[in-house]
């Protein structure tokens, strides 16, 4: 938005933690790197002159959304979803039913999470869920530890993962095949993980095949590759599901509606991954509670005020869309801007501001160059373990780096 829509705005961007890239570090698989080689556009555009960012600052916290509208032209809430989705049924508090959205944090670094009780010494895992979190996490347990070791994956997560007995994940959804969440590429990658076999339902594929010609591109490689598993021959405490019957005009538009049928599967581990739900950050921001996210339109919440990415959308898509979403809603702004909708002529005392602010409340916040000592220092220890980095997972520890030349 600095350099292509409004090319003399100053753009200042605040983050929770001390470290960027948000869900590109804490999110993305860590065998994924290719994925997250987008952090080498995101440091490209924090290095120019006229964005700032300013780590270890949370909104409701350090800083109010009134104070952040005195002190801009414009507001840009883009704080994701950290909460995840309730099953709201009996046995969802018992030891080892773990949210995907905390089992991610765990073995990706998230401070927050390094201390989640994980056990592994089980041989059946259960997840419920069909999306890309989903299999992120099958695949992470079942991957040869070996493999794992030159990722930049949490050195505790290795460790727990190097012992554990999980030998089979079973992935649990409400619909069909032609309603699943994740994409090809994971799939693919579940599909081709090495001495492992996935096995599906024939059954659930039936009248499947026929329909293949009439979807999408994207829907109809995926659904191939789908059918292509599921029917080809292969030498192949718990929970209590009911078998849901699938209701709808055809095929690809139907709805799961429960039955009277029980089924229980044992299982050791069971996760939860039903999806993700944002949270009202400041007691002045518009947001829906039954929907989990921020009231918008088209990114607009009023003039002066805007949001983007799963915030604003609910958790939906990947890395791309969300990026694409971004640099719609950067148009917006844009465009209000040049037509008056924001006024840009009355001064504003952006960061100076709400730096004096921080000053006053004892908040040490951290800078792009601070980053960059942490981000040294975590690359020397994954090196002496032969790893891209080891993720620093102590907060008091990142700004004790951050500040350490201050």
């Amino acid at each position: 938005m600095a350099k292509n829509l409004l090319p003399n705005a100053k753009v200042d961007i605040y983050e929770s933690m001390p470290v960027p890239f948000g869900l590109v570090r804490f999110g993305v698989a860590p065998d994924h790197p290719e994925v997250k080689n987008v952090v080498n556009t995101f440091t490209k555009t924090a290095r120019n002159p006229n964005v700032r960012f300013i780590g270890n600052v949370s909104i409701g916290r350090d800083v109010s959304l009134d104070e952040l509208r005195h002190a801009y032209h414009a507001v840009l809430l883009t704080y994701g979803a950290d909460q995840d989705r309730a099953l709201d049924i009996p046995g969802e508090n018992l030891g080892n039913v773990i949210s995907a959205r905390r089992f991610v944090g765990w073995y990706n670094g998230l401070p927050w999470d390094r201390d989640l009780v994980v056990n592994l010494d089980v041989e059946v895992a259960a997840i419920l869920g069909q999306g890309n979190v989903a299999l992120d996490i099958a695949r992470i347990l079942l991957t040869p530890i070996d493999k794992l070791r030159c990722t930049d994956i949490t050195e505790h997560a290795l460790v727990a993962l190097s012992k554990s007995r999980v030998k089979r994940v079973l992935m649990i959804g409400r619909r069909g095949p032609l309603q699943v969440a994740f994409t090809i590429k994971e799939l693919r990658e579940m599909v081709n993980l090495p001495e492992c076999v996935t096995v599906m339902n024939p059954q659930e594929f039936v009248g499947v095949p026929e329909v293949i010609p009439s979807l999408a591109r994207p829907r109809r490689r995926l659904t191939e590759l789908l059918c292509k598993t599921a029917l080809e021959p292969k030498v192949v405490g718990g929970i209590e599901l009911i078998v849901n019957r699938l209701e709808g005009p055809d095929l690809v538009h139907q709805r799961a509606m429960p039955t009277d049928e029980v089924d229980t599967i044992e299982c050791g581990l069971a996760l939860r991954s039903i999806g993700y739900r944002s949270v009202k950050a400041d007691p002045k921001i518009p947001f829906d509670d039954t929907r989990g996210r921020v009231r918008n339109s088209n990114g607009v919440i009023e003039p002066g005020l805007y949001s983007a990415g799963w915030l604003a959308t609910g958790p939906m898509g990947v890395i791309l869309s969300t990026m694409n979403n971004a640099f719609t809603v950067a148009q917006t702004i844009a465009k209000d801007f040049k037509d008056g909708v924001v006024d840009p002529i009355t001064e504003k005392s952006g960061f100076q501001h709400v730096c004096s602010l921080l000053k006053d409340k004892g908040v040490q916040w951290v800078s792009f160059s601070d980053w960059e000592r942490i981000d040294q220092v975590e690359k020397e220890r994954g090196a002496r373990l032969g790893k891209p980095r080891e993720k620093i997972v102590d907060i008091k520890e990142m700004l004790s780096i951050a500040g350490s030349k201050r």
